[in-house]
């Protein structure tokens, strides 16, 4: 059973999904679901704190297509917290830590995000642990359990053009 809905099961979900962040305006973004990470991460640029009636707060801007700089969206969130987080290459850093709703699968949770520059990885945005334990279970074998966008979405996150005729995968 999971911590935050003890007498419902989990919802099982592929090791990579489409998730939206609704408070963001982010309706689809791709996402890996990663059990051996602790706290979530997105991909965040140009990244500016500032105080707002006496908090700490953080401006930034997310990308949230794969290979694609279109479509960037400005936050501003208060600042949750700031951490050492260690990278998988080992490589450890301080991360702005925010509060996010993400809705996967039908559900919504809230969930502690670093932000980092997340450029050369495959995904620009990771769920963690911490986001997970809150009603779901990876199954590493499946994929996308959860549904996709519709296929000009998934067109748009690969960076091909709307109007270009590509191979495509169905629909």
């Amino acid at each position: 059973m999971t911590a935050t809905h003890p007498t419902r099961p989990p919802e099982t979900a592929g090791w990579r999904e489409w998730v939206s962040l609704p408070d963001l305006g982010v309706p689809w973004t791709k996402a890996k679901l990663d059990t051996g990470a602790r706290s979530s991460a997105v991909h965040a640029f140009d990244l500016e704190a500032f105080e707002r009636d006496g908090a700490e707060w953080v401006r930034f801007s997310i990308h949230p297509w794969q290979r694609s700089a279109e479509d960037a969206v400005e936050v501003e969130l208060p600042v949750h917290d700031r951490r050492i987080v260690r990278s998988s290459s080992g490589h450890a850093e301080e991360r702005y830590v925010v509060l996010m709703e993400i809705r996967l699968l039908g559900r919504t949770v809230t969930a502690e995000v670093t932000l980092s520059r997340r450029d050369e990885m495959g995904f620009r945005f990771l769920i963690g642990r911490q986001a997970l334990c809150q009603g779901f279970a990876v199954d590493s074998s499946r994929s996308y359990v959860g549904g996709r966008p519709r296929r000009v979405v998934r067109r748009k996150n690969r960076g091909v053009p709307p109007h270009t005729q590509v191979a495509t995968d169905g629909a």
